[in-house]
């Protein structure tokens, strides 16, 4: 598991990114990848799977 905060989150289109802890790395999180509700600065956990068009965050847990 790795872990973050999320950077962006805009909950009307279900997207948003995760900006990973000891890298200048972001990830695109979606709407079907939460385990719970984020918003914009939340700490999170969450697992890395190659989706259609680059990194996706799945299983976005608040830590």
């Amino acid at each position: 598991m790795k872990t973050g905060t999320i950077k962006f989150f805009n909950a009307t289109k279900g997207f948003g990114f995760v900006k990973v802890d000891n890298s200048d790395q972001e990830i695109f999180v979606h709407i079907t990848g939460l385990v719970d509700q984020v918003k914009e600065a939340d700490r999170v956990s969450f697992e890395v799977i190659e989706g259609r068009k680059g990194l996706n965050a799945v299983n976005v847990k608040k830590i």
